[in-house]
Order: C-alpha cells, then structure tokens, then sequence
C-alpha cells in the first residue's frame, strides 16, 4: 500500500551524497545546517566502486592492492573534507561518515530508505548544463525525500528568507509534496506559498496572452483542486499562513520563477502527467536542471 508520506524515525540521519566534486560543498552545508537545526545526525557518504574497478583492472595485472588503497585513500580525503565543512556549521553536530563499496545512485538510493531526507549536489549551467546522471538517477529512483542543492559558495549560508513553495496538480505524488511542504514551511517558520497550473502546456505557447484563468469555471476548479489537495494538512498545521497562486499554464516556468526568491520549492516526483512506470516527471526535471533555490522532490514512502 502506498501512503501520502510517512516520516522516518525521529533518529533517521540527514544523508549527503558526496563525490568529492566543488559541486557536493554547497550540498554538504546545506544537509549540515538542516542536521542541525533538526538534532539530527549528519551522515556523509561516498561511493567507490572497487569491485568495479578490480573486475576492470584484473585482465591488465596491474597491483590493485594500490589501485585500491589509492580508492579509499581519495574517499578518506573527501569525506574528511564534507567533515570539516560540515563542522563550521556547527561544532556540536554529530556526524558519521562512510565509504560504501558500489556504484553511487544504488548506493544512495538504499541510502534513502532509512533517511530523514538525502541531499545532493548539482552543477550549473556555466558547467555546460550537462547534469549527472547519478543526481538524475537518485532523484527518479529513492525512497522519501530528496533535496538538490546548487550552488558556487559553500562558505555562504542558505537562503533562510523566503516561503516554501509547493507546485501541485491532482496526483498522488502532489498529496505527498502538500505534506512534506507543510512540515518544512513548520520547520523553517515561514508561510506556504501553493502553485497550481491549469495546464502542463509549456508557457511560452499562450506568449502575448494573459497568464491567468479569465474563465470562472476553470478558477473554481483549480481552486477546488487545491482545497482537495490541502485537506487536513492545513487543519495539523493551523498556524501556516497559506498563500494560493493560480495560473494557467507552465508549472516549471512558475516554479522556477519562485525558486529565485523561495527558500525551498518542493515538488512530487511525477505530476498528473506521467504514465505507470514514469519515475521522475518533466516538471522535476526541469527543477533540478535550472532551480535557483533547493529543491525538494518527494516520492511517496511505502507503509
């Protein structure tokens, strides 16, 4: 059976995924100040494939005695690295830290089933606008909640202004983001700000056109939606002021547009437009390849 969401146990670690890249630093103080603010633990993982590297290595004979002490000698620098970050956020933060034999996305999906949340890092569009596909991977495939954080400083703190932004539609996996959206706008103090579009028609095709509903009909039923949508969330969380923005087309141009000034944007992993089987969904997509804030996706947790 599957639920809207369910937390993890309270002692479920905020996890990072690391790859010694600059891009993973701005992850790691994120995922830091999160632990932090949550008295949780902060666990850092890095993956290195060694049963990989020895299956590829083995026809050359080269010595993978060094081959493999070189792997975790480069997996010790990074994490002890995301350590140090880690602990300029916060000296008293308890922090673990692991070198996982495997491949990245498998390892951090299994790592996602008993976390808090996951955090990884993205690059930019200066970097080509190629993006990982161990990000993509995790991102369609974990369990519960992942947050893409992109960024240049890891010396800069996180943006702590702003609201929480949820885009919705009528799926089960929007049900999920309304949940995880209301429990962070609690956690960070802020209002929630809901995103509705009427259609998932891409926004520069109505260009020249007003973005709003003019049809009366069209207005009661998006904000039908949402009040379904909002249902019992808005009565266990009363005191999060609720802010309704409706449009009448392009989810991720809005969504984007709010993460230049959000703290946080969150969103299911597929909308009302996948198919059975579809993993991560266009407007997702589109988040973790050119969001201005972090970006949390949700998939719905299994109990």
């Amino acid at each position: 059976m599957t639920t809207h969401h369910i937390d993890p146990p309270t002692e479920a670690p905020v996890v990072v995924g690391i790859d010694g890249s600059e891009v993973g630093a701005p992850a790691v103080r994120w995922a830091a100040e999160t632990a932090a603010a949550r008295n949780r633990r902060l666990r850092i993982v890095h993956a290195v494939d060694l049963t990989a590297a020895h299956i590829l290595l083995d026809p050359y004979e080269l010595p993978m005695a060094s081959v493999t002490e070189a792997m975790r000698d480069f997996s010790a620098d990074c994490l002890a690295a995301a350590r140090r970050l880690a602990q300029a956020v916060d000296p008293a933060l308890v922090i673990e830290t692991a070198t996982v034999d495997g491949t990245p996305a498998p390892v951090l999906v299994k790592e996602s089933t008993t976390a808090h949340l996951i955090t990884l890092g993205a690059a930019g569009l200066s970097g080509g606008g190629l993006f990982g596909s161990t990000l993509l991977a995790v991102a369609a495939h974990a369990h519960g909640l992942v947050v893409v954080v992109r960024g240049s400083e890891p010396e800069q703190p996180s943006r702590d202004s702003g609201p929480v932004v949820v885009g919705i539609d009528d799926s089960d996996s929007s049900h999920a983001a309304v949940g995880a959206a209301f429990a962070e706008a609690c956690e960070r103090h802020t209002e929630l700000v809901v995103v509705h579009c009427w259609s998932d028609l891409r926004f520069g095709w109505f260009a020249g056109l007003p973005d709003l509903l003019d049809s009366r009909s069209a207005q009661a039923d998006a904000h039908e939606l949402i009040t379904e949508q909002l249902a019992g969330w808005t009565d266990k969380y009363p005191h999060i002021a609720v802010e309704r923005k409706v449009y009448l087309s392009g989810p991720s141009h809005h969504l984007i547009d709010w993460s230049r000034s959000a703290q946080l944007v969150v969103v299911g992993n597929r909308g009302r437009g996948g198919f059975p089987g579809l993993q991560l969904g266009s407007t997702s997509n589109a988040l973790i390849q050119c969001g201005q804030c972090p970006i949390m996706i949700v998939h719905p947790r299994s109990g």
